[in-house]
């Protein structure tokens, strides 16, 4: 990415500059090319644990406890399920619970390496492993888990919080914007491989979801946990999440930055909803917002911009390059590491009009009319 921003910066005197908000606004307008501090917006939220746990026999359960951090995700090896058993993963009270046979495809939720697989990651810091049969035996010998909030306040991060931080809980804004509110629920967060993460979210009715190119190209061991978000505004919980596994690349695109993907067990998402696109150039000062889950937090709603004397943030530029010539639009709303796939949504007709990819103060979302004229044809 550095690279291509390296050759886009040389290119900027022979590309046309874009138009801009008026001055009524406070920020300085963006400039029609990316600049080198701007950087896609994924984020490390965890990290890899090597141990050596095994399961059966007279132990026949195990829990595994990192105090502090979201959540756990266990790999197995010396995998010996009997005919009959059944090996689970679950937290304590068992209101999150995954289970798995000899056949290890059947689960959808599995994900198999050489060694062994990776079971579906449980939310919080217990994660509890038991087979019933004595005779079955698995042997833990890595975990990743989540960084506590005290690793996290240490993690590296683009600038994106434009100003003072505007993004609120998504549930804050369930009486006073009611619309935009009711489009949070297919916006799902992207764990990928126990220890990153990204935005991604439903587009049309049938099994498809979008993210960024940057964020994968390969389905293997990315997670989509729908409804991850507080059930009170200001709240330090989750709701119950609903966690399916990705399937399938359906188109991808580094050029405009962008990853059309299904998932697994798509029934079970389909009461979230999906958004729709808006394919077509925003208009420059045209309000809008993005949801997403900045740093790997509970969903959050970016849409006010201090920037903006407290309104509503707007649509600042169109047409600024970004992995391509021209490709993006740009605005001050507030992102974080992880932000990275959120949809950038209008409040005019409240349909998705960007792909948000890169931070830096002003930042940037893919043109949804790009991408648009790619997958429609697939949606």
């Amino acid at each position: 990415m550095r690279k291509t921003l390296q050759l886009l910066t040389a290119l900027a005197l022979a590309l046309p500059m874009t138009s801009f908000v008026p001055a009524t606004t406070t920020s300085t307008p963006a400039q029609a090319l990316a600049p080198q501090s701007q950087a896609p917006q994924s984020q490390e939220i965890g990290t890899e644990e090597s141990l050596s746990v095994r399961v059966g026999g007279k132990s026949r359960s195990t829990m595994i406890e990192r105090p502090g951090s979201g959540y756990v995700k266990i790999h197995f090896t010396d995998v010996r399920i009997l005919p009959g058993d059944v090996l689970t993963v679950s937290n304590p009270d068992g209101t999150e619970k995954y289970t798995y046979t000899r056949d290890l495809k059947a689960s959808l939720t599995a994900t198999i390496d050489r060694s062994g697989f990776w079971a579906m990651s449980i939310t919080g810091d217990k994660a509890v492993v038991s087979v019933n049969n004595p005779l079955s035996r698995v042997r833990i010998d890595k975990i990743t888990r989540g960084y506590t909030e005290a690793e996290m306040s240490s993690q590296p991060s683009v600038q994106s919080i434009c100003g003072t931080n505007d993004y609120k809980d998504a549930v804050c804004y369930r009486s006073s914007n009611p619309t935009e509110f009711g489009k949070t629920a297919s916006v799902a967060k992207l764990l990928r491989n126990g220890s990153s993460l990204c935005t991604g979210w439903r587009v049309g009715p049938k099994n498809h979801m979008l993210t960024n190119n940057h964020c994968f190209t390969s389905t293997n061991g990315i997670e989509v946990w729908f409804n991850y978000q507080c059930p009170t505004c200001g709240g330090t919980t989750s709701a119950t999440v609903t966690k399916v596994m990705a399937d399938r690349v359906l188109k991808t695109n580094a050029g405009l930055d962008y990853t059309l993907f299904s998932v697994r067990n798509f029934e079970t998402i389909t009461s979230f909803g999906y958004l729709e696109l808006d394919a077509r150039v925003p208009a420059v000062g045209e309000e809008m917002y993005i949801i997403g889950h900045p740093a790997g937090k509970l969903k959050k709603l970016s849409l006010r911009d201090n920037n903006n004397g407290g309104g509503y943030c707007v649509v600042r530029a169109v047409r600024v390059n970004g992995s391509s010539s021209q490709s993006d639009i740009s605005y001050m709303c507030d992102t974080e590491g992880g932000s990275s796939g959120s949809p950038v949504l209008s409040r005019r007709t409240h349909k998705v009009i960007g792909l948000h990819h890169f931070g830096g103060c002003p930042n940037q979302g893919v043109r949804i009319d790009l991408v648009a004229a790619q997958i429609n044809p697939l949606l």
